[in-house]
């Protein structure tokens, strides 16, 4: 199990039965913005300050170094991350 760790110093174990990381942060209550949950639009677009993901599948929308799409990632390791 992956311990995800924000911004703000709050952290939780990813549920490995949680299908993304989207939903796993909706289920610990954040706000992210999204729209279309399936790597397309980028609306969930949040920053990776350290850790590796591993996309389900590759997104169509551009992300930069740095950046990743929780709607269609995991964790492949603990992570640090910013919501903007």
């Amino acid at each position: 199990m992956h311990r995800i760790r924000l911004q703000d110093g709050s952290s939780f174990d990813f549920d490995p039965q949680s299908p993304n990381l989207l939903t796993s942060l909706e289920q610990q209550k954040y706000q992210v913005n999204f729209h279309c949950r399936a790597g397309f639009c980028g609306a969930c677009r949040c920053k990776l300050v350290s850790g590796q993901i591993s996309y389900l599948e590759e997104p169509l929308a551009f992300v930069r170094k740095g950046e990743f799409l929780p709607c269609c990632s995991v964790p492949a390791s603990d992570l640090d991350i910013e919501i903007p």
